[in-house]
């Protein structure tokens, strides 16, 4: 249960713009990697992308569909919208999150899919 309050509150701090919040919910050593390729080695370099991403971009709504777990790691599924650059963009999404013997998120992977669907074989 722990794990999903740390999780939501990380998710939380981005609609908030509450750089703080990571600082409690990572560790020190964290490896982050975005869906989109970059990715971010240790507190300092997240908390940098963090502050530079909120120059440019607000996030909108980041909600969790829900949480799957094994020992220390949760994968959790979503949805992301944000406004970038003044670019309303939106979609779905999986985070692969593995914790420390501290319970703080040491490695955190990020999956993206469309969020528009469609049914090929549907009339």
């Amino acid at each position: 249960m722990w794990n999903k309050k740390l999780v939501e509150r990380y998710f939380q701090a981005w609609i908030e713009k509450d750089a703080d919040v990571l600082k409690t919910v990572f560790s020190d050593d964290i490896i982050y990697s975005e869906c989109y390729g970059p990715e971010y080695h240790g507190i300092e370099q997240v908390l940098k992308w963090f502050a530079d991403w909120n120059k440019a971009g607000t996030v909108l709504e980041w909600s969790i569909k829900r949480f799957v777990s094994e020992g220390n790691t949760i994968v959790v599924e979503w949805y992301f919208k944000c406004d970038y650059n003044n670019l309303i963009d939106g979609f779905d999404g999986v985070s692969m999150i593995d914790f420390d013997v501290n319970r703080k998120i040491k490695g955190l992977k990020e999956f993206q899919s469309k969020a528009d669907h469609y049914f090929p074989y549907e009339k």
